[in-house]
């Protein structure tokens, strides 16, 4: 079996909308994309009109599915209603809200401005709680049942990073959100869960978070267990069962999807990976020695 491969059946999202924010990109891109090619209908959003035409154009062509270009700036609140109401204009009903648009800077924390952490902050976070108010209010106020948040998080969001603190403040809060209406609006037939991916490097936000040559000397697969980053199809296979019917017992839920990085780096003695076989070897040998002695 290959992990590249397609995972659910093509018409396991028929008749679903989907509205992706930063689906114009990166991972939001190829979710989108499975999405389509499993029968639903899918209204991508960012603030970059231009590329998001662009890639509803590509996407549509590629899988012959419906993708609606919106632009949003996910940070106003008006302008996520307003996105709203044309995906509705334009599909009827929506059953489904990625919440996928973030931003981040690896920087020293003291180095930043305050604008500069506002700015995550805004994105994720506040702009997470837009889209989620204004669709949850809608579900609500029309009784829509059989509805689904996802959330795209990160595995820091329960531990912190240095060096990313307003991404992880931002994703801790979309995480605690996630949680939260994962109970309350249970009873409306919502159901919120989330993802925490781990290395799944897209061409621009790596080349914006590690430009130049930083890219090629981190090399992220050497923090992975698995010793690979990855592969987008991976992570749209997860999305795809998150957000279909065959996942309608899970609530709450944040699932990662890592190839056991974090856990890595969370075990105390992990590191000790690095020790050789010979000096294992001698380790042991010695250990036998004081006992015997």
């Amino acid at each position: 079996m290959d992990f590249t491969k397609k995972m659910l059946r093509d018409d396991a999202l028929a008749g679903k909308t989907i509205v992706v924010t930063g689906g114009g990109s990166g991972l939001g891109k190829s979710m989108t994309k499975y999405f389509l090619e499993l029968g639903a209908n899918v209204a991508i959003s960012s603030r970059n009109l231009e590329k998001l035409q662009n890639t509803a154009s590509e996407l549509e062509n590629e899988t012959g599915g419906k993708c609606l270009p919106v632009q949003c700036d996910v940070r106003n609140y008006d302008e996520v209603e307003q996105m709203l109401n044309l995906v509705l204009d334009e599909f009827g009903e929506v059953d489904v809200l990625l919440n996928n648009a973030a931003g981040n800077f690896i920087s020293p924390t003291e180095r930043l401005s305050a604008n500069a952490f506002d700015t995550i902050i805004d994105i994720v976070l506040k702009g997470s709680k837009n889209c989620t108010l204004a669709f949850g209010k809608h579900w609500i106020d029309k009784k829509t049942i059989n509805t689904s948040i996802l959330n795209i998080v990160t595995t820091y969001a329960w531990t912190g990073s240095a060096y990313v603190v307003p991404s992880a403040t931002a994703k801790a809060g979309v995480l605690a959100m996630t949680r939260s209406l994962a109970v309350e609006w249970a009873k409306y037939g919502i159901r919120c869960n989330a993802i925490a991916p781990g290395p799944f490097p897209t061409k621009g936000a790596w080349d914006r978070l590690l430009p130049g040559d930083l890219k090629d000397k981190f090399d992220l697969a050497k923090k992975v267990p698995l010793k690979r980053v990855g592969d987008h199809q991976e992570l749209a296979n997860l999305a795809a069962y998150l957000v279909s019917d065959f996942s309608a017992y899970l609530n709450g839920e944040v699932i990662t999807i890592d190839g056991g990085e974090w856990l890595k780096g969370a075990g105390q003695f992990n590191l000790l990976e690095a020790i050789p076989e010979e000096l294992w070897d001698q380790l042991e040998a010695m250990i036998k020695a004081k006992k015997r002695g």
